[in-house]
């Protein structure tokens, strides 16, 4: 292979001002507001950080930090509901948005531990109705869909359902449906929010019942969780905190789009749990841990949240966040100040 590297030190000189105008134009593209959340020297405590997260344009934040040997702490800054200037609330409900596909996915588990379901039977089993509507629904498995290896259409990246928001009487299953597979089944990777809506189903055809009630049944009630639920059908809407979107004069709590909603401490429990093998037997652990993650992201109009485990601090940080935007940087910022928070836990215990 030819060196490419300059020889001479006129060679050099030159090579290194293309390095730095590639470096200066780079960051040029790079929003500020994320330079300069990394690059703030670290606050010693969490509550500072979290105060710290006002500064980049969100309303209302909420961290929960479960410490093994110590007892939960809880962190707010902003507002619960800022037109009524209700301060942030520990205990707020909130819509945890993706994060509930751990739920989706600890009751898959428990379903095929109990052989009530198998993870290598197809779409076209359980729904032969999708034949010819789902791309190679008779190949592609529950597995694969579980680990987002479908190659499924993502219902949500089909600009009609933002279109046609709140969605009332339609079913956005059909979003995905008469559409070329992104990739063949089990050939790759896609995150695809069409998956879990075809595994809530099946949980559901399997049950005969709701998969909030398989919820409260094998995950909430053993886990003493009181403060999980489907929807806001389900709660005051005075306990939900309340979403904004960047440039939208409007609270995205009162939209009904079938979210799971709880609080912070709940989902941390829960993670605690999943994590630690509580929740789950042995076999059902070894399932799990051969089909999807242990910890997850969650992100719907006006609402972003963080669940996040820590072996080595042995810490559960959960992080609540009522602002979104457009172009994404608020969930950049998200990432970044949750990672903040862990350092900050890291350095308190010399790690």
């Amino acid at each position: 292979m030819e060196n490419t590297k300059p020889k001479t030190s006129k060679g050099k000189q030159i090579f290194r001002i293309i390095l730095f105008a590639g470096t200066i134009i780079s960051l040029w593209f790079v929003p500020w507001i994320l330079v300069k959340a990394w690059i703030l020297p670290l606050p010693d405590s969490v509550q500072e950080q979290v105060d710290q997260t006002l500064s980049y344009g969100f309303d209302g934040v909420i961290v929960y930090v479960d410490e093994a040997g110590k007892p939960p702490a809880f962190y707010t800054a902003g507002y619960h509901n800022k037109e009524e200037k209700i301060p942030a609330k520990p205990n707020a409900l909130f819509k945890i948005a993706s994060i509930d596909k751990l739920y989706v996915a600890v009751a898959i588990t428990m379903l095929a531990n109990d052989n009530q379901l198998s993870l290598d039977k197809t779409v076209a089993d359980y729904f032969p109705e999708l034949l010819g509507r789902i791309e190679n629904a008779d190949k592609i498995t529950l597995r694969m869909m579980v680990q987002h290896r479908s190659g499924i259409p993502n219902f949500t990246d089909n600009p009609d359902f933002w279109k046609n928001q709140p969605n009332t009487n339609i079913d956005v299953l059909e979003y995905a449906l008469d559409l070329p597979a992104n990739f063949q089944p089990n050939k790759s990777h896609g995150y695809s929010n069409t998956n879990y809506l075809l595994l809530s189903r099946v949980i559901e055809q399997v049950i005969g019942g709701s998969r909030q009630d398989y919820f409260k049944k094998e995950i909430l009630k053993p886990l003493g969780l009181k403060n999980t639920y489907g929807s806001i059908d389900e709660v005051n809407l005075d306990d939900v905190m309340s979403g904004y979107y960047v440039g939208i004069d409007k609270d995205f709590k009162n939209e009904n789009n079938g979210m799971m909603i709880a609080t912070a401490e709940d989902v941390g429990i829960f993670l605690r749990a999943l994590n630690d093998g509580s929740l789950l037997n042995e076999d059902e652990m070894e399932i799990y841990s051969s089909i999807y993650e242990f910890n997850h992201g969650g992100l719907a109009p006006g609402y972003q949240c963080m669940a996040e485990y820590h072996k080595d601090i042995d810490a559960v940080v959960i992080q609540f966040m009522n602002t979104t935007d457009f172009e994404g940087y608020q969930w950049n910022l998200l990432q970044i100040t949750h990672s903040r928070v862990v350092k900050i836990l890291r350095k308190a215990n010399n790690l």
